[in-house]
């Protein structure tokens, strides 16, 4: 693949195979959704903008709080074009505060995207309806500093 954000798709896919681990970011030792994201952050901009605090898995669902989403308006560009390297934001529950993250691979016919769930750590999935429509907002990383 070629384009703007390919360094984003070549780093996601070489997290490949990494283990789901509750707030874990490293390649190949472990990662949830936030940490893939922050380990495909150091890897292509630099070191981390903000320490992410400790959360729990329900983190943000009792308060009702958006937080992942403003931290992607903080520290992302919102855009809508989907292109390969978008960082897609997912609502995984009707009424549920988004908090699931991955990265576009392939965009057209066959889209996928790369994300790390319990129980299948770090995949390439199919960007089927399901997955589709629980996207609530797409951002593309900044470029390097």
């Amino acid at each position: 693949m070629t384009g703007p954000r390919a360094d984003v798709v070549a780093a996601a896919r070489g997290w490949l195979g990494t283990p789901y681990v509750h707030q874990a970011s490293t390649r190949g030792g472990g990662a949830d959704c936030l940490g893939l994201l922050r380990g495909i952050w150091r890897e292509v901009i630099g070191p981390e903008p903000v320490a992410v605090p400790a959360y729990s898995r329900d983190w943000s669902e009792p308060q009702g709080d958006e937080r992942l989403w403003r931290a992607a308006l903080a520290h992302l560009m919102p855009v809508s074009k989907p292109q390969p390297g978008d960082v897609l934001l997912f609502r995984m529950r009707r009424g549920a505060v988004a908090k699931h993250v991955g990265i576009a691979a392939e965009t057209g016919a066959v889209p996928t995207f790369i994300h790390s769930y319990t129980g299948h750590g770090v995949v390439e999935s199919a960007l089927t309806a399901p997955w589709a429509r629980r996207i609530v907002a797409r951002f593309r990383f900044p470029e390097r500093n």
